[in-house]
């Protein structure tokens, strides 16, 4: 059967995180109940990363051997007939040799977004419009504070206190790149509780279980000046789950890119 790998993209809020699981709804399993009905034969799709429950992607990439004998092009149209509306395949293009979502990548991104209020005080704590895929915070937080205290999250480190190593004991990560930004609205702010976008991008070789998640959390904290920056440093070192600030909700990330260092023009010509 030919090999195949795909972009994809997700609603993640009524799935269960993207591994297939019994007895709850999940990417993966839609994925594969959608081509079995497509090909007749049960087939095991493959991911670059085991998103959370309720965590979605733009960018997630899947690999599948399915019996198909038309173009990925013709196959990824009938998939997508049959897929429910919170998952779309982007694009579908003939697998390299020796290539695997998970373990041929070098890099991943995700983003964190999150709205907060312009001036001192408390704002809204929701909004109808973007509270699928971010966090509303009561208070604005110190951009320049939590991007100093992420600096020294940078490079390789132990990463233990803030995630769980999806298989073995392993918790030693690589960040290659980690701030926070505002970003800026095209119209004016025209709101009697006016707000501003902020999103996190950080960047590494893998991820342990909720450490994006967590990272955000800790940050967070900085900003909101519930931590300094000592001790997010001291919770790194502590090697220590119980040391990491709160989690944020997993409604606000977004996988948004998965890099293969081998195969750099796999998806370069697709949206």
């Amino acid at each position: 059967m030919p090999r195949v790998a795909g972009l994809i993209a997700y609603d993640g809020t009524e799935f269960c995180g993207f591994q297939v699981q019994r007895d709850a709804p999940t990417v993966q399993g839609a994925l594969e109940e959608a081509l079995e009905e497509l090909t007749g034969a049960s087939c095991r799709v493959s991911g670059a990363g085991r998103t959370d429950t309720g965590v979605h992607a733009r960018g997630q990439v899947i690999s599948v051997d399915a019996p198909w004998k038309h173009s990925p092009e013709a196959l990824r149209k009938a998939w997508n007939q049959r897929l429910p509306a919170s998952i779309l395949v982007r694009s579908l293009a003939e697998a390299p040799h020796g290539f695997h979502p998970r373990f041929s990548a070098s890099e991943r991104t995700y983003r964190y977004t999150a709205w907060a209020p312009v001036y001192e005080g408390e704002g809204e704590r929701r909004f109808p419009l973007v509270d699928r895929f971010a966090v509303v915070l009561p208070r604005r937080p110190d951009l320049e504070a939590m991007n100093g205290a992420a600096g020294l999250l940078i490079g390789t480190h132990d990463f233990a206190t803030f995630g769980q190593a999806p298989q073995g004991e392993n918790t030693v990560r690589r960040i290659v790149s980690l701030f926070w930004e505002r970003v800026e609205e095209s119209l004016p702010v025209l709101d009697f509780y006016p707000s501003e976008r902020l999103v996190l991008t950080i960047t590494a070789n893998a991820f342990l279980r909720r450490m994006a998640r967590n990272l955000a959390g800790s940050l967070l904290a900085v900003g909101l000046g519930v931590w300094q920056a000592d001790d997010l440093a001291g919770a790194l070192h502590a090697k220590d789950r119980s040391r990491s600030a709160p989690p944020l909700p997993p409604k606000g990330l977004v996988l948004e890119r998965v890099q293969y260092a081998e195969y750099p023009d796999l998806f370069s010509a697709h949206p």
